[in-house]
């Protein structure tokens, strides 16, 4: 989904060290912002999150995860529509394949449509222009992210209540 949404709430999740928005999963190097929009690169917008395993597991980051956007919608979070829109787990080990598997087995127990989430192993990671960093701490009252990402942060805060940063 939206990586101003993704990075939004889990930059606010206690041992999450750092939420950088990116793209991933396309075949075009280096691409920029305008690129990724127009569905022809093939990259997502992404979120690599670096956690603390000793203060959040990757199964509470999965879980937090299918909490704040629809697993269901193809290239799709609400408005936003477009392949760059795709959800998506890229995983670093076979570790973390095998819980996102079985996370999706469980959660999809809560779904009745199919889960369409891709799984893949992380292809290269390229960072998002610096205006996309940080966006909905540093622009609450744009539109957007009044209207679209505020709703999903305030419904983080009172799903994972134990998990909010203090």
């Amino acid at each position: 989904g939206c990586f101003w949404c993704i990075e939004a709430i889990y930059t606010r999740v206690m041992g999450v060290k750092s939420a950088l928005s990116g793209y991933a999963g396309g075949a075009r190097k280096n691409p920029s912002y305008e690129q990724v929009c127009t569905g022809a690169t093939g990259h997502a917008e992404v979120v690599e999150i670096t956690y603390d395993p000793s203060i959040i597991s990757y199964e509470e980051i999965l879980d937090i995860f299918w909490v704040i956007h629809n697993p269901t919608t193809l290239n799709q979070q609400g408005a936003d529509r477009g392949t760059q829109y795709r959800s998506v787990i890229y995983y670093y080990d076979e570790s973390q394949k095998e819980k996102a598997l079985l996370s999706i087995s469980e959660v999809q127990k809560g779904w009745d449509d199919p889960i369409v989430t891709e799984l893949s192993p992380a292809p290269e990671f390229y960072e998002a222009e610096a205006y996309h960093q940080n966006y909905y701490t540093e622009h609450p009252t744009q539109g957007y992210c009044y209207a679209v990402i505020a709703p999903k942060v305030e419904k983080f805060m009172k799903t994972f209540r134990e998990k909010v940063k203090g």
